[in-house]
């Protein structure tokens, strides 16, 4: 399989470059922090949580391009597919710490849920109470007895918005906490990968497949999924994987949810469209009412082609807080 073509400079130095370029286009809205790495908004109201997510780079434009208003505080950047430094999560936390404690959120991965846990840990040493809500949405990652276990993949987006949109009501710590912990336990998602991203520091692809193979249930990372098999009409692909979701929470007739279909990087507007038709027609059948549904680039793996499909359950109060206006670069709700 051949490198990857990527107009870069110095590929050691994607990561700073990208959130100096993120910095130039929030025109004052949001700004780094030493040691780098570190996103934060310029502007945090007083006396509310702060809300901070994080992890590996390579999954522009989460996190920090959602960062804003009625959204995240902050990010702690790691490297490429990488977990930040818990001096970088210490960082980040002490700049969005507003005196009524810090909301981790990020997703299920060994390298960030130790960093994270020890950035958690040194907060509290400076005085700072943290609490920690992990996204674990990937249904294709462990079976339903072990979802703790599981990974986080473009479910995050939901569960941030929620997160943000519950921190700026100004209820506690705690609360924002259960809110943002339900969101995250009414969340199912699960990708369908079609080819590899790569390394920017090397060109090279992440995983291989055929060029007549798909991975159903496929990582952000490339981690195996479910299923390797040969290729097949988008209706039928997107109704294994609604098959999945909608059995695993499980969803229900008189649900309403929110649905994200989500471009790991290198699909097209035409697919994503054509996956949304499909999964419209399949929760019209079974009764469920779609109440907005978000298309298009928001956590990727560099340049993997195929898409993610991502359903939130509502209740009332998820749907209040998921209704809020909210501004970032990577997600505008009015």
């Amino acid at each position: 399989m051949s490198k990857a073509k990527k107009l870069l400079n110095d590929p050691r130095q994607v990561v700073a470059e990208s959130i100096e370029g993120l910095i130039a286009a929030s025109h004052g809205r949001l700004e780094e922090l030493p040691p780098g790495g570190v996103v934060v908004r310029t502007m945090i109201p007083e006396a509310k949580v702060g809300v901070l997510v994080g992890g590996g780079s390579g999954h522009e434009p989460l996190f920090a391009g959602f960062i804003g208003t009625n959204l995240a505080d902050g990010a702690a950047c790691g490297n490429v597919f990488a977990a930040p430094s818990p001096d970088v999560i210490l960082c980040a936390t002490q700049a969005v710490d507003r005196g009524r404690g810090v909301l981790y959120l990020y997703g299920n991965y060994a390298g960030d849920n130790m960093n994270f846990d020890i950035g958690a840990e040194l907060a509290a040493d400076e005085g700072i109470q943290v609490q920690t809500v992990r996204v674990w949405d990937d249904v294709a990652s462990a079976p339903l007895e072990r979802v703790s276990d599981r990974r986080g993949i473009a479910g995050d987006v939901f569960v941030i918005k929620i997160a943000g949109a519950a921190a700026a009501t100004g209820i506690d710590l705690d609360d924002v906490a259960s809110v943002t912990a339900r969101a995250r336990d009414n969340t199912r998602s699960m990708g369908v990968a079609l080819g590899a991203g790569s390394l920017p520091e090397t060109g090279e692809p992440t995983f291989e497949l055929g060029d007549d193979e798909i991975e159903v249930g496929m990582g952000l990372h490339g981690e195996r999924g479910v299923a390797r098999e040969k290729l097949q009409p988008a209706d039928v692909i997107v109704t294994r994987m609604m098959d999945y979701i909608l059995a695993d929470l499980p969803f229900e007739s008189g649900d309403e949810v929110c649905l994200l279909i989500n471009n790991l990087g290198a699909s097209t507007m035409i697919e994503l469209l054509i996956a949304t038709r499909k999964v419209h027609a399949i929760l019209s059948e079974a009764g469920i009412r779609v109440h907005d549904t978000l298309i298009g680039s928001f956590c990727t793996s560099q340049e993997m082609a195929g898409y993610s499909i991502s359903l939130l359950k509502l209740d009332e109060e998820l749907k209040a807080l998921y209704d809020m206006p909210a501004e970032s670069m990577a997600l505008i709700k009015r």
